[in-house]
């Protein structure tokens, strides 16, 4: 039987869902008006016929929802069809069927009851969002029933309102929940989704509800008005719980004031809820509604103000101070909830209403005269405040075409009631006015290109209201800095802007400041569009800004070099250029300043960096504007110092690639422009950090260019060219010269990598001996291969084989020696004395360059066998013979020098230990050492040697000695060693020459080779200084031996070395003054001798 019944239930449950179900539906797809009628006819007789009529169908709907109630069932089966009808036909003219429904069924209390709390725990209980967005739309019409009941008879919403209010509020966590995780990002913003609007929405309706202002005996008479007519045609059961359920409140003003502040209350309870709500809106308004936005921020900010104001004296909600709180809140809160929404149903009917209130009672409380704003201004400011804050949230509202007809038609009377404001002390009040000006004045200027003549005049009108405001420094004057730049942005006519450079050259300093901050606001505006102002606009404003770095106020002259940076260069960089040259220290610095920052602005913009090359390159030919700074006619102007500026630049460079390849290039269009390599060579250290560019481009220049006429070459060389000849000859020089220059500005560690095929190619891999053949740079296409056949090549110009030689001894000796050494060798063979010279100079550059690890490499030996060989080759003094062997004496000097400098493992001990061994004329040099075989070809022959030196062993060999010309070369080798050795040689040098000279000179009988060796004594006196000083006692007998000898040249060379030994340091003085009396009397005795010793008495008496 139980289970009978089970089945019985459900299925009469079944059927009375399915009943229902079918009944709601048929009332909610009937017409509205007749939804009413029906609801009128219910108390009246009716026949009931085979069809089931609508008031069937209400007193089925109304038994339904009485029977829930009484057993505290779900209401789910009659409210969801209702949400979902009001959300289907919510834009609908007829489809308020569900709030007509409710409005009826409101009238009886505890169906009341039992739907409103169905309603509530429908959102908390149903996660669907499609229930959730309609039930926001079903709330939402029975917040705002006046909208859609004014024009039907029931009134249960009415009775019921703030009961219902009650129970809706206590959704608002739900509802802020749902805004709180409806947001989606794009662009970095926050934007809503439909439902998280319709939540927003739905709570700001609620909590406006709250404040409203409902009469108690309006509703109390309008309740039993509807009694008394209706009566008849209600229910009984509904009648009856109408009258006897529900006592009519008393109209008294007592309860009408203690009703409104348990509504106030309520909204109190949830500030924080509001607070939170506003903080969302303010998120997705930020992208689209700036305006609205900042209205926002200044609510925000008040909510959280009055909370802690006011906040402290909750608990004590009777006291005068909290309702205080209580009532602000209320007050402000109609105002702003209205304005919050964000879709607005009567919005675009009533904002031309709520402007011109907002803007009346800003003139209001602006008003000077006004009692009650003189007799306590902070509340006339908050006032200001409010109004402003609503003018903005409803101004932040419109769409552009709104904003269009706004200002058209209300634009002069926003405008007289804003600017006063702007004196306001309040930077709140001063902010929301510039955000108004800047979004809603101005911007219909620049968004409104067909706009009327009248407009555009409406808004200039703005202008003399704003300019008067910069004639001090203060909180208006900031403001007002962003209004006129603003104003200039959009200003076709530059009018605004002739206005502010007119004040920028005022005698007036608070002036001239406000003006720059103008044009710094302007530069600003300009940095996110490049239409801000035209080319004409921004030259005077160059020309304004170049001026003000002279001025007289520190603060505008740094601000002006400091805004320069931030214009076109092709505008200001020439005269900064010219500027930096100015007599006036100020605009020098400032200029200088400028300077340095703008290319640093444009660290990656070639073009930038070439103009100002291009004007380093023309100073004098510079069209600059006149300024109090100018340089004194007639002075030089030195591109030094504006190089001095680009060490600072370099350091902020990123990517020097996206540089280097534009200035190569423009280095070989431009090749005889000094001033391009003065640049390079400042920034030379970053150069190197690009090498494979440099060199890339230096190769694909050098492919292009053709080898050099013959014919030409010899015009060159014999100057027999004609005028248009010699242009071409010389724009040749300069074009092979150039790629060679760009290498020099390098670094020598670049040339380290010997696997870098860009400068070595397959150089390193291959052997360097092809028969008498230059090395071909299109065969092996490397940058070594290039210097090496510049230097080579017969048909070169002679600066370019110089300045290739050079760059040769930077090539890696592992691969340049071997190469020298051959073509030395061939060169010496056939007697070129071009390629000789080339080649010595090469070896001469690595060994100063590269020091012991080129004199270290085999190849050497090969290459001082060739010296010889030309060292052998008769000459006279200035024939081509006779400078290659100067070029070999500096390149066995050099190898001395750099033989001395060794590294410590090398024991220099060890070295001069070789002196007193065998010498072997004809061995290698590195087989011993540069300064042994320099030694050793200076000394006598074998046999007189091995007879007269004691430095000689007995195993000395008996070969021929050097011919005098080797012997007096060597001594050369050794005076010029004196005079290249450094400091840190000097040492070592003089323990390994002077010893053995001193006793040599005593021994040797040949009086030329005797004369030589006092001359290189002499050289190093005078080279060495105090580095001599052991020898020198020593240096001052051998001087007086050398004045009592036959010759002239050897009394001479004695004369000048003791001269050079008492000329020396005091410590070399004071150490040969025992044998200055002898030589006293030796100099007088020559100067008094023969007449005919008219040099040596000269040189005596010095």
């Amino acid at each position: 039987m139980d289970e009978e019944a089970a089945i019985w239930k459900s299925d009469t449950d079944s059927m009375a869902s399915a009943v229902i179900g079918r009944a709601i539906g048929t009332l909610l797809t009937s017409r509205p008006r007749k939804l009413d009628e029906a609801i009128s006819r219910l108390d009246s007789p009716s026949k009931r016929g085979s069809i089931v009529s609508l008031e069937d169908l209400l007193w089925f709907l109304h038994r339904y929802i009485k029977e829930a109630a009484e057993k505290e069932e779900p209401l789910d089966e009659i409210l969801v069809p209702m949400i979902e009808h009001s959300l289907k036909c919510k834009d609908s003219k007829h489809g308020n069927q569900a709030m007509v429904l409710l409005n009826w069924l409101f009238q009886d209390e505890p169906l009341f009851e039992a739907l409103s709390r169905s309603l509530a725990d429908i959102i908390i209980r149903k996660e669907d969002r499609y229930i959730a967005l309609g039930w926001c739309t079903l709330v939402r019409g029975l917040v705002d029933y006046e909208i859609a009941m004014d024009q039907f008879s029931n009134n249960g919403i009415r009775e019921n309102y703030n009961a219902m209010l009650k129970i809706l509020c206590s959704c608002i966590s739900r509802l802020l929940f749902i805004v709180c995780n409806g947001s989606t990002l794009q662009d970095g913003f926050e934007l809503p989704t439909r439902l998280s609007v319709a939540a927003a929405d739905c709570i700001l309706d609620l909590t406006k509800a709250l404040t409203r202002k409902l009469s108690v005996s309006d509703a109390s008479s309008r309740r039993q008005k509807s009694f008394n007519s209706d009566a008849s045609n209600l229910p009984t059961t509904m009648v009856h719980a109408a009258t006897s359920g529900k006592k009519v409140k008393p109209s008294s003003k007592s309860a009408e004031f203690s009703n409104k502040l348990e509504m106030e209350l309520l909204l109190w309870d949830h500030i924080d809820k509001l607070i939170i709500l506003v903080q969302r809106l303010l998120a997705w308004s930020r992208k689209s509604r700036p305006l609205h936005a900042k209205g926002l921020e200044q609510v925000l900010k008040w909510l959280q103000e009055i909370k802690d104001h006011y906040g402290c004296s909750q608990d004590e909600a009777g006291t005068k101070f909290a309702k205080a709180g209580v009532l602000l809140l209320s007050s402000c809160w109609k105002h702003y909830s209205m304005l919050l929404h964000l879709e607005g149903r009567k919005f675009s009917q009533q904002y031309k209403d709520l402007m011109d209130q907002y803007l009346s009672a800003i003139q209001f409380y602006a008003d000077s005269k006004s009692k009650e704003h003189n007799k306590n201004a902070d509340t006339g400011i908050a006032t200001k405040k409010f109004f402003l804050n609503c003018l903005s949230l409803l101004l932040g509202r419109l769409d552009g075409k709104q904003i269009e007809r706004t200002v058209s038609e209300n634009g002069m009377q926003i405008s007289r009631a804003l600017v006063p404001q702007l004196c306001c002390t309040d930077e709140d009040v001063i902010d929301g006015v510039v955000c108004i000006f800047k979004t809603v004045i101005f911007k219909k200027k620049c968004s409104s290109s067909g706009s009327s003549l009248a407009d555009n005049r409406q808004m200039d009108s703005v202008l003399p209201l704003l300019l008067p405001l910069l004639d001090e420094r203060d909180g208006t004057a900031k403001a007002v800095v962003m209004l006129i730049a603003e104003y200039c942005s959009i200003s076709p006519d530059g009018q605004c802007l002739e206005e502010v450079l007119k004040r920028l050259a005022s005698g007036n300093a608070l002036q001239r400041r406000n003006a720059v901050d103008v044009i710094s606001e302007i530069i600003h505006l300009s940095s996110n569009s490049v239409t801000v102002l035209s080319h004409s606009m921004w030259q005077d404003v160059s020309k304004h800004l170049l001026e003000c770095l002279g001025d007289d106020e520190e603060m505008i002259s740094v601000q002006a070099s400091n805004l320069l940076p931030k214009i076109d260069p092709s505008l200001v960089l020439p005269a900064l250029v010219h500027l930096v040259y100015s007599s006036n220290k100020r605009v020098q610095s400032s200029a200088s300043d400028a300077m340095t920052a703008l290319l640093k602005n444009h660290n990656q913009n070639c073009e930038v960096l070439c103009m100002l090359l291009d004007c380093l390159s023309n100073l004098s030919s510079l069209d600059l504007p006149k300024t109090s700074g100018d340089i004194k006619g007639g002075s030089k102007l030195d591109p030094e110092r504006v190089l001095r500026l680009i060490p600072e630049w370099s350091r902020s460079v990123q990517d020097w690639n996206l540089l280097i390849g534009p200035l190569i290039d423009k280095m070989f269009a431009e090749s005889s422009n000094a001033t391009l390599v003065r640049f390079l060579s400042s920034i030379s250290k970053h150069l190197a950090e690009a090498a494979d560019t440099v060199f890339h481009r230096v190769l694909l220049h050098t492919k292009g260019q053709k080898e050099l006429d013959e014919s030409f070459y010899i015009k060159w060389e014999s100057k027999t060219y004609t005028g248009d000849d010699h242009l071409k000859l010389q724009h040749s020089l300069f074009d092979r010269l150039c790629p060679l220059l760009i290498i020099r500005l390098l670094p020598m560690r670049v040339f380290d990598d010997l696997n870098s095929s860009v400068i070595y190619g397959q150089l390193v891999d291959q052997d360097v001996v092809h028969g008498c053949g230059s090395i071909n740079i299109n065969d092996h296409e490397c940058v070594a291969s290039l210097l090496l056949n510049r230097a080579l090549f017969k048909i070169e110009f002679e600066d370019v084989r110089k300045l290739a030689s050079e760059l040769c001894g930077r090539i890696h000796p592992q691969v340049l020696l071997p190469v020298i050494s051959a073509h030395l060798e061939l060169a010496a063979d056939s007697l070129d004395i071009l390629k000789i010279k080339a080649c010595l100079f090469s070896v001469c550059t690595s060994l100063v360059a590269r020091g012991r690890d080129s004199l270290s490499q085999p190849a050497m030996l090969k290459i001082q066998k060739t010296i010889k060989t030309i060292l052998l080759w008769p000459s006279m003094d200035g024939d081509e013979v006779s400078k290659a062997q100067h070029g070999c004496i500096d390149c066995l000097a050099l190898m001395i020098c750099t033989e001395l400098q060794a590294p410590k493992s090398f024991n220099i001990s060890d070295k001069t230990s070789i002196i007193r061994k065998n010498f072997h004329p004809g061995h290698s040099v590195m087989g011993d050492s540069v300064v042994t075989y320099v030694i050793q070809q200076l000394s006598l022959d074998a046999v007189e040697a091995a007879s007269t030196s004691t430095l000689c062993s007995d195993n000395c060999a008996s070969e021929p000695s050097a011919p005098l010309s080797v012997r007096l070369c060597m001594a050369n080798v050794l005076i010029s060693a004196c005079q290249k050795i450094t400091d840190s040689g000097k040492k070592a040098f003089a323990k390994r020459i002077l010893p053995y000279l001193i006793h040599f000179v005593q021994v040797i009988k040949d009086p030329e080779i005797r004369v030589a060796c006092i001359q290189v004594l002499f050289s190093a006196v005078y080279h060495l200084k105090s580095i001599a000083l052991p020898y020198s006692s020593e240096l001052l007998k051998l001087s007086l031996k050398s004045l009592e000898g036959n010759s002239e040249k050897e009394k001479m060379a004695g004369v000048k070395l003791m001269a050079s030994l008492m000329a020396s340091e005091d410590a070399v003085v004071e150490n040969i003054s025992a044998g200055l009396l002898e030589a006293r009397s030796v100099l007088l005795s020559i100067s008094m001798a023969d007449p005919s010793l008219e040099d040596i008495r000269y040189v005596t008496h010095q």
